[in-house]
C-alpha cells in the first residue's frame, strides 16, 4: 500500500518513531528507529514508553538525556489516545559540528586507506583486528596523510586490548551543510576492551587540522563528510 505524504514524513524523519500494543509489541515504526534498535531492546524504550507517558490520555513531552550506541537523545515525546496503543518519538541531538567539509586532498579509496593502518599496526602484534565495512562508500576528498595519522594513532589507543574492532557506516539521515550544499557523513568506529584515555584526548591536536570529528568515549568514532569534488 502506498504510504501518504504525511506518512512518508514519519517514515523518513530523521527522529525515531514507535508505535506499540498494549503489551510491547511493535506496531509499527520508522527507518530511523530500525537503526536505532540496532543497539538497544524494543523491550527498553517500550518501558520508556509507559514510564514518561501522561498520567490520563495525550501526549507528553520530556527533556531527558540518553545514550543508545551512538544515538544520543535530548528529549522524548509519549502519546497514547487508547488503551490498546501507545506512540514513543526520541529526539536526537547533532552529534557533532563541522566547520569547513573542504578537504585540501585527493580523492581517495577510504578503505584502501584503512585496510593500510590496519596492517601496519598488527605487524609484530597478538591483537586481532576485525572489520565491518559498509561497501557503498564512495571515493573521497581527503588528506591522506592526515588520515592516517589520525587512524594510527587511535589504534594505538587501544593497542593492549586482545582484539580491536573497526566499522565503517553511513550516518543514515544525517548531514552537514555548507556553502548552500548538503555533504552525507560516514563513520569510522574502532574500539576494543582496554582505551589509553590520556593517549585518546591527543587526537584533538590531530582533530584541529584537519575536517573531521571525533568522538572519545569507550570506542573512538571518527565522522567524515563524504564530498566527492
Amino acid at each position: 500500500m502506498k504510504m501518504t505524504f504525511e506518512q512518508q514524513w514519519l517514515e523518513y524523519d530523521y527522529n525515531p518513531f514507535i508505535l506499540f500494543s498494549s503489551n510491547g509489541k511493535i506496531i509499527s515504526l520508522n527507518t530511523e528507529a530500525q537503526f536505532l534498535l540496532g543497539g538497544v531492546t524494543h523491550h527498553e524504550i517500550f518501558e520508556l514508553a509507559t514510564a514518561y507517558a501522561n498520567v490520563t490520555f495525550g501526549f507528553k513531552t520530556t527533556f531527558i538525556e540518553l545514550e543508545f550506541g551512538r544515538y544520543k537523545i535530548f528529549a522524548l515525546t509519549v502519546g497514547y489516545e487508547n488503551e490498546d496503543e501507545i506512540g514513543i518519538k526520541l529526539y536526537q541531538s547533532p552529534s557533532f559540528k563541522i566547520r569547513n567539509p573542504k578537504a585540501n586532498g585527493e580523492l581517495t579509496n577510504i578503505y584502501t586507506l584503512v585496510d593500510l593502518c590496519i596492517s601496519s599496526n598488527s605487524i609484530s602484534n597478538k591483537t586481532i583486528f576485525t572489520k565491518e565495512f559498509d561497501p557503498t562508500i564512495p571515493e573521497i576528498i581527503i588528506n591522506s596523510n592526515n588520515f592516517i595519522k589520525l587512524l594510527n594513532k587511535i589504534y594505538k589507543c587501544f593497542e593492549e586490548s586482545s582484539k580491536i574492532e573497526t566499522k565503517i557506516y553511513y550516518r543514515t539521515g544525517e548531514y552537514i551543510k555548507f556553502e548552500n550544499k548538503k555533504y552525507s557523513i560516514f563513520s569510522i568506529e574502532v574500539a576494543g576492551e582496554i582505551l589509553n584515555t590520556q593517549m585518546a584526548h591527543e587526537l584533538e591536536n590531530l582533530m584541529a587540522k584537519s575536517n573531521f570529528y571525533i568522538d572519545i568515549k569507550k570506542l573512538i568514532t571518527v565522522n567524515i563528510p563524504i564530498v566527492l569534488a
